[in-house]
């Protein structure tokens, strides 16, 4: 699987002379993958939110599946009914490269990506195209990095991984956080997710696979490290937290193996803000000690059999790639990632917050919480915007003797359709490895 990028080195140099610019592209947006499950919600969003004058198409391997995804989107307005189709295979990279050159944007969810996602990614880097993705997987993003990085800064082509919840929650969460404190000193943040929700089998398939790959993930990881330029005059780095109770959140904590620090982490390396040095651990938040002990014996055991092939072959067989939570779930579901950032004798809390169907977030700043006379500030609690964009004022309200609270008053109105893109696409900059020369 995969393009040979040292027989075709030449013909993406010529190419990358001839990129169309973007303005005279065809579509604003292609959407690949859009007769799967995660897909299939995508596009449903972009038919409920697109701005006015969007101009979008979705793609897959199946023309029937696809006119049956249309069919679905003109049920939601009627307009979709001659949304444009594109049947291309993740395979095919000629295609693939057409595609690409059609478009401004391409958004995909075809996984497990480390299979699937590099053809995709050389066709938009070669063509100067910005590229999303869903994956939660480190070695893919890593890979490309060090393959395809320099290719996609000449030709102006974003590539920007993991916007689903890895790790657009905790990427958001930890760059709203740190604003909250002094950009000019030290900064120690942990995240800490708590969920009810299930997951799509394709983010089931790509967590087994990355299971059974950690050699390899950490060779790509090293490779990067290689290639990739360090902040000057900063430090930022993931530390691999330790199971631990959290005093101030009253949770046990069980360090999670996932992409989300790393992007964290690369966030934190393209900003100032996140200060001078800067680091971050990721964990789950358990209520209990039993549940957290069979939290490890759970993932210590999955561990164990991904990496034996009969037994994730087994595994895979339990859950079907292309299936996902039902609408009762999904509208049941719910996630929190409590922040909190030491700097100093100073500490402050914010959490992030989902509880309604997928389709809203809200961002729910807790407040400071900070020595005072001797004791702590109490949480304080206030909303702020889609996406972390705050609107409106602050104020303060009394507190008994020997505390202060700070109680914020932020009541944004919805954001417009664009607003909500504009916004998107401004803080998913922070984190692209790909600048425009």
């Amino acid at each position: 699987m995969g393009l040979n990028v040292g027989v075709q080195q030449h013909q993406e140099v010529a190419v990358a002379k001839k990129v169309q610019p973007k303005i005279e592209r065809q579509y604003d947006i292609v959407l690949f993958g859009a007769t799967g499950f995660t897909g299939g919600l995508t596009a449903k969003y972009l038919a409920a939110h697109a701005p006015a004058g969007l101009r979008w198409a979705i793609a897959g391997r199946s023309e029937t599946k696809l006119a049956s995804v249309r069919r679905s989107l003109a049920a939601i307005d009627s307009k979709w009914a001659d949304l444009p189709l594109i049947v291309v295979d993740a395979t095919d990279a000629e295609t693939l490269g057409e595609v690409a050159a059609s478009t401004k944007v391409i958004c995909t969810t075809v996984g497990p990506y480390l299979q699937h996602g590099e053809p995709l990614v050389a066709a938009c880097a070669a063509k100067g195209t910005d590229y999303v993705d869903l994956t939660g997987e480190p070695e893919f993003v890593d890979t490309m990095y060090v393959k395809y990085h320099d290719l996609a800064k000449r030709n102006g082509a974003r590539i920007v991984h993991a916007c689903g919840f890895d790790s657009i929650p905790h990427d958001l969460g930890a760059w709203w956080t740190v604003q909250q404190l002094d950009s000019a000193k030290p900064i120690k943040l942990r995240g800490v997710v708590r969920t009810g929700a299930g997951f799509s089998g394709g983010t089931y398939h790509s967590a087994l696979d990355q299971l059974a790959r950690s050699g390899q993930m950490r060779q790509a990881m090293q490779a990067r490290r290689e290639h990739e330029q360090r902040p000057k005059g900063r430090k930022v780095r993931a530390v691999q937290g330790k199971p631990s109770r959290d005093s101030l959140l009253g949770y046990y904590l069980l360090p999670l193996p996932t992409i989300d620090p790393f992007i964290v982490v690369r966030s934190a390396a393209a900003l100032d803000v996140y200060g001078p040095e800067f680091t971050y651990s990721h964990f789950a938040g358990l209520k209990t000690l039993t549940y957290t002990l069979g939290g490890v014996a759970a993932v210590v055991s999955l561990g164990v059999a991904a990496k034996i092939p009969p037994a994730r072959s087994f595994l895979k067989s339990r859950v079907k790639q292309g299936t996902g939570p039902s609408v009762q779930k999904r509208e049941r579901s719910w996630f929190t990632v409590d922040f909190i950032g030491e700097q100093g004798g100073q500490i402050l809390h914010t959490q992030g917050q989902w509880r309604r169907s997928w389709l809203h977030r809200d961002l729910e700043d807790v407040g400071r919480v900070g020595h005072v006379s001797g004791s702590r500030r109490q949480p304080a609690c206030g909303r702020i915007g889609d996406y972390g964009r705050g609107h409106g004022s602050q104020s303060s309200s009394p507190a008994g003797a020997g505390r202060n609270q700070i109680r914020s008053h932020l009541r944004p109105a919805p954001p417009s359709g664009e607003q909500r893109l504009a916004d998107v696409l401004t803080l998913l900059h922070a984190r692209r490895h790909c600048k425009q020369s």
